[in-house]
């Protein structure tokens, strides 16, 4: 049995790992909320007269999921990335759990990941190059400006309600309908200009998911180490 001493030295190493990681997570649903804030009054509450009626494929190229052999999935990292839904969607990024030896429908790192089969419109952002399976899309800027097409997709949210159950038991949307999504367009400079607030707050949210990673990594190694001796704390001036 551990001393109480080494007991509540223990302790206070996991528990500075799980602030670390709480306090990222705080960071990141801040950095989101206030880059929706930004997007709706640059978008949503002020638009300009200049501003063009278009639809989602003027912005954003659509590329449907589609499944691999069943028989090529593992947990073992062989292959692909490989994501069939929205069940392993995270705050911003998925969670990976499987892979496929025969990839057949890809996204890239970057591309906003959306479920496309009840609940409709999920939203996850791609961490790496992966397969996606017949339950997401990947909406991929046409132009360079990912952060404008994300939270464009979010501010959709209403208009992809509509076909979460619309007509049948379960909803769905197909690549025709996501293409043709109404949206106002606005200017390039003004698109740019919301890349250029937007776009460094996203990296950011991505740096701080990645810290998280290799914090959750440690804490998941030492914890087992810690607890059966293996690691000596008791010099430690915690």
């Amino acid at each position: 049995m551990f001393a109480y001493k080494e007991q509540d030295k223990i302790a206070g190493i996991l528990e500075a790992l799980d602030r670390k990681i709480q306090l990222n997570t705080d960071i990141n649903k801040n950095l989101e909320q206030q880059a929706q804030t930004i997007y709706r009054k640059m978008f949503m509450d002020n638009p300009e007269p200049d501003w063009g009626e278009g639809s989602l494929s003027d912005i954003a190229d659509i590329i449907m999921g589609q499944s691999p052999s069943g028989s090529s999935y593992n947990e073992d990292g062989i292959g692909t990335v490989f994501f069939q839904g929205r069940a392993e969607f995270g705050f911003r990024f998925p969670t990976i759990r499987l892979y496929t030896t025969e990839p057949k429908r890809m996204a890239n790192a970057n591309d906003t990941l959306m479920s496309v089969r009840a609940p409709v419109g999920n939203l996850n952002v791609a961490h790496t190059d992966c397969c996606i399976g017949r339950g997401l899309a990947a909406i991929r800027s046409k132009y360079n400006q990912q952060s404008f097409v994300l939270y464009t997709m979010q501010a959709l949210k209403t208009q992809l309600d509509m076909f979460n159950g619309e007509g049948t038991v379960f909803g769905s949307i197909n690549r025709n309908s996501l293409n043709n999504i109404p949206i106002i367009i606005p200017t390039k400079n003004k698109i740019e200009e919301f890349q250029s607030i937007v776009a460094p707050m996203d990296a950011a949210i991505r740096n701080n998911y990645d810290e998280i990673c290799r914090l959750q990594d440690a804490r998941d190694c030492l914890l087992p180490r810690l607890m059966s001796g293996e690691l000596d704390v008791s010099s430690l001036d915690l």
